[in-house]
């Protein structure tokens, strides 16, 4: 009997752990989080790194999940990026990062964004090794920005929300392998 039961755990063991999340450099994400009422996704995760330093692990939420990078950015339903650090960073290091993925992929509009990357970065404050910063869209409300835990905010506008996400997903991505990470590849 207690050889069934065994038999029976090890086959068990993977199904649990993907029921538990996935995990990348340490960082085990789960594969599916509750917001604005509705279930999230697990699209991908990867990790992102400057140089030879690991300096977070990123995870892409969607409620419907898709590979198709356009789909992600432009599709209208609740979707985050959760960000877990594994270096402590100065807020302004972490704005200045996000507003180069903003001028890469969304240039043209900068004059309509700006006032709001702004409103983000002010939101960023200096970050540790194994805070979380989650940036959330909620369709008709804007984007959410928590960080280590505390809402800081809400930023208005899906084109502020498409830009964010280009960040990651658009044509030209903060790291390319980290894009196919978050899009499942």
């Amino acid at each position: 009997m207690k050889r069934i039961a065994g038999i029976l755990l090890l086959l068990a063991a993977p199904a649990l752990a993907l029921a538990a999340g996935r995990e990348v450099a340490g960082v085990v994400m789960p594969e599916t989080v509750p917001a604005a009422g509705k279930t999230l996704h697990l699209n991908g995760m990867g990790l992102r790194t400057k140089f030879i330093f690991k300096v977070y692990v990123a995870g892409l939420y969607l409620e419907n999940p898709t590979r198709d990078a356009g789909a992600a950015i432009s599709s209208e339903q609740v979707k985050r990026v959760d960000l877990h650090l594994l270096r402590s960073l100065d807020g302004a290091k972490i704005t200045e990062a996000i507003e180069e993925g903003f001028q890469k992929n969304s240039h043209a509009q900068m004059s309509s964004l700006k006032a709001r990357l702004d409103q983000l970065g002010a939101m960023i404050p200096d970050v540790r090794e194994r805070d979380r910063i989650t940036l959330t869209y909620i369709p008709q409300k804007g984007t959410v920005v928590t960080v280590k835990g505390a809402e800081k905010g809400t930023i208005a506008g899906k084109d502020f929300a498409d830009a964010l996400f280009s960040v990651w997903l658009g044509p030209h991505p903060v790291q390319a392998d980290l894009k196919k990470a978050m899009l499942g590849g």
